[in-house]
C-alpha cells in the first residue's frame, strides 16, 4: 500500500499551535478585564465617590453653620472635608470582598485556575488590579471631597489649601486609607471564600471594634483605641495632632497598624488560596 508523503510545510501547518505559558502580565489583564467588565465593579466605585463626597459636604458644610463656636487653633478642616471616608471603607470593603469571593460562588475560579495554574500569579495579580483600581478612585474621592469641603467653609475663615502643613499628604492618605482598608477586606474574601462572611468580618474588624472599645474601662481604651485598624489607620488624613487625641498614633504610625493588619489578612489568604482546593 502506497504511503502519502506530506511536505514539510504541509505537515507544520497541520501540527496544532504551540501554547506559551501564561504569565503574571497575561494575569493582570485578565483580572483586569474581569474587574472592569463587571458592572457591580462601576456601581460600587461610584457609591464609594458618592458616599465619600457627600458626607464630606455634609460635615464641612456642619462644621461652617457652627464656625463662630469652633477654635481654629485645634480645628482640623482637612479631615472634616474627608469624613466621608468612615463609611467609604465600609464601601470598599465590599468591593474588596467581591473581587476573590465572587469568583467562588460562580465557580469562574475552577476556570481561571484550570487557565493560570500558578496560584500565586492569581492571587497577586487580583490583588494588584484591585488596589490599582481603589487607589484610583480613592484619589478622585479625597480630592474632590477636600475641594469640596474647604469651599464649603471658605466664607467663615475655616479652610485650607494643598499647600498648608500635612494637607496634601492627608488627602493622598485618604486613598491610601481606603486602599488598605479594601485589600483587608481582599485578604479576608480569599480566607473566608464566602461574599456574606468575608463583608460581615471586614466590617467587625474595621467599624464594630472601633464601636465596642467605647465600652472598655477609659484606662483599658486609651491603650487598645490605638490598635484598633481603622482608628489608627485615620490619623494618616488628620493633619492635627490634636484631632486623634494624644495617646493615639501619628499619621505614618497609625496607618502602618493599618496596613499590617491587611498584610496578615493578604498572607493568610494567600496560604488558603494555594493550599485549599477551587
Amino acid at each position: 500500500m502506497a504511503t502519502t508523503q506530506l511536505a514539510p510545510a504541509a505537515r507544520q501547518r497541520m501540527l496544532p499551535p504551540e501554547t506559551g505559558r501564561a504569565g503574571f502580565g497575561d494575569a493582570l489583564r485578565s483580572e483586569f478585564t474581569k474587574i472592569k467588565s463587571t458592572r457591580s465593579t462601576y456601581w460600587t466605585l461610584l457609591a464609594l465617590v458618592v458616599v465619600c463626597v457627600g458626607i464630606g459636604a455634609l460635615a464641612s458644610a456642619g462644621a461652617a453653620s457652627h464656625a463662630n463656636e469652633i477654635s481654629k487653633a485645634t480645628f482640623d478642616a482637612t479631615q472634616q472635608s474627608l469624613g466621608g471616608l468612615y463609611v467609604g471603607q465600609l464601601v470598599i470593603a465590599v468591593l474588596g470582598a467581591l473581587t476573590i469571593t465572587s469568583e467562588y460562588s460562580t465557580g469562574m475560579i475552577r476556570t481561571t485556575l484550570s487557565v493560570q495554574p500558578r496560584r500565586g500569579t492569581v492571587f497577586a495579580a487580583k490583588a494588584l488590579v484591585f488596589a490599582a483600581v481603589t487607589l484610583a478612585t480613592g484619589l478622585i474621592a479625597s480630592f474632590a471631597s477636600f475641594f469640596l469641603g474647604q469651599a464649603l467653609m471658605s466664607g467663615h475663615h475655616l479652610s485650607v489649601t494643598l499647600g498648608d502643613p500635612n494637607v496634601l499628604r492627608a488627602v493622598i492618605g485618604g486613598a491610601l486609607f481606603l486602599t488598605a482598608c479594601g485589600m483587608l477586606a481582599y485578604g479576608l474574601g480569599a480566607i473566608l471564600r464566602h461574599t456574606a462572611g468575608a463583608i460581615t468580618a471586614a466590617i467587625g474588624l474595621l467599624f464594630v471594634l472601633s464601636v465596642l472599645v467605647n465600652f472598655l474601662p477609659h484606662t483599658w481604651q486609651i491603650h487598645v483605641d490605638k490598635w484598633m485598624p481603622a482608628i489608627a489607620g485615620s490619623q494618616i488624613w488628620a493633619t492635627k495632632a490634636s484631632s486623634g487625641g494624644p495617646d493615639l498614633f501619628s499619621a505614618w504610625p497609625g496607618f502602618a497598624v493599618l496596613a499590617g493588619y491587611a498584610a496578615v489578612a493578604i498572607i493568610a489568604g494567600l496560604v488558603c488560596f494555594r493550599t485549599r482546593d477551587a
